[in-house]
């Protein structure tokens, strides 16, 4: 069959976005990592489903799936460029709009100047609802420089290559394990990350953050995300990187979070308070694809 599609990027992490909305589609595994695949296909991090809700009082319904074919709950530089999408191709007039994401429902809302705010909803820290398996292990306290203190977020140990990485475990809809590093352009992401995605503490595998704080107000970040590699820039995981960031006390919002794709602005005021992320969304083509089924 013949598909039309839309790619996108938000700060480098690219996407095949398709209308879903306007008329069915449902696509196999298969066909998610043809579309993906970078030699023979789109090249796509992520592809990206527009839908009619399934649930009252929203919008549209959301769906991301990874360049492996598997489906995931959330993507925040995807879910800036769904917002551009759905303005562009005239499905909606709305500069906010509320989307039913897989674990709930996100607001996006579209500036003056191009930009994206997505409220990301509340960070999760407790491991159980990541899911992070703690049986039998031993977490230490995160605080930053003031040491122990009210909030601070709570590392776990993960034996990686034969190293112990201590990580925060966050969930922003989805399951993130977040390291602080001195160097993270010299970091051995691409050893450590696969270790950590696919290790037996996360039952749903896991997004892997290294971060480095530059200041209160800045840190450099790499992610290897689940069932994708390392991305140019990954929106779920600036926002678990910060979140665990200012729960320790290392950071004060809002954070600028540079990644090798582009800066992302996250703010976030602590507690049960919402999570803002801003950052840009870009299309770079339109086009068709003839697609076996």
């Amino acid at each position: 069959m013949k598909l039309k599609f839309t790619k996108m990027h938000g700060a480098g992490n690219d996407f095949v976005v398709l209308d879903g909305y306007t008329r069915p589609l449902k696509l196999s595994a298969e066909q998610v990592r043809a579309l993906a695949n970078r030699h023979f296909g789109i090249g796509a991090d992520q592809l990206l489903l527009v839908e009619k809700p399934t649930v009252d009082g929203v919008d549209f319904r959301y769906r991301i799936f990874n360049c492996d074919g598997g489906e995931v709950e959330h993507c925040g530089n995807g879910a800036r460029c769904f917002v551009k999408f759905v303005r562009d191709t005239g499905l909606t007039d709305q500069r906010s709009v509320r989307v039913q994401v897989q674990n709930g429902v996100i607001t996006l809302t579209m500036q003056e100047n191009g930009e994206v705010i997505v409220d990301m909803g509340t960070p999760v820290f407790e491991p159980a609802r990541v899911p992070f398996d703690t049986n039998g292990l031993d977490g230490r306290p995160g605080g930053g420089l003031e040491g122990r203190r009210e909030g601070a977020d709570t590392l776990w140990p993960i034996d990686v290559n034969g190293a112990t990485r201590w990580v925060s475990v966050v969930s922003m809809g989805n399951p993130h394990a977040v390291q602080v590093v001195d160097d993270v352009d010299a970091f051995p992401v691409a050893a450590d990350g696969p270790v950590i995605e696919s290790h037996a503490r996360f039952p749903q595998r896991v997004n892997v953050g290294f971060m480095q704080i530059v200041s209160r107000h800045e840190l450099k970040l790499r992610v290897y995300e689940r069932g994708a590699g390392e991305t140019l820039a990954c929106g779920t995981g600036a926002c678990a990187a910060v979140a665990a960031g200012i729960r320790r006390g290392l950071l004060e919002t809002p954070v600028t979070v540079h990644t090798h794709g582009g800066v992302l602005t996250i703010s976030w005021a602590g507690g049960n308070t919402p999570l803002l992320m801003a950052g840009p969304a870009a299309t770079v083509f339109d086009g068709e694809i003839e697609l076996a089924d």
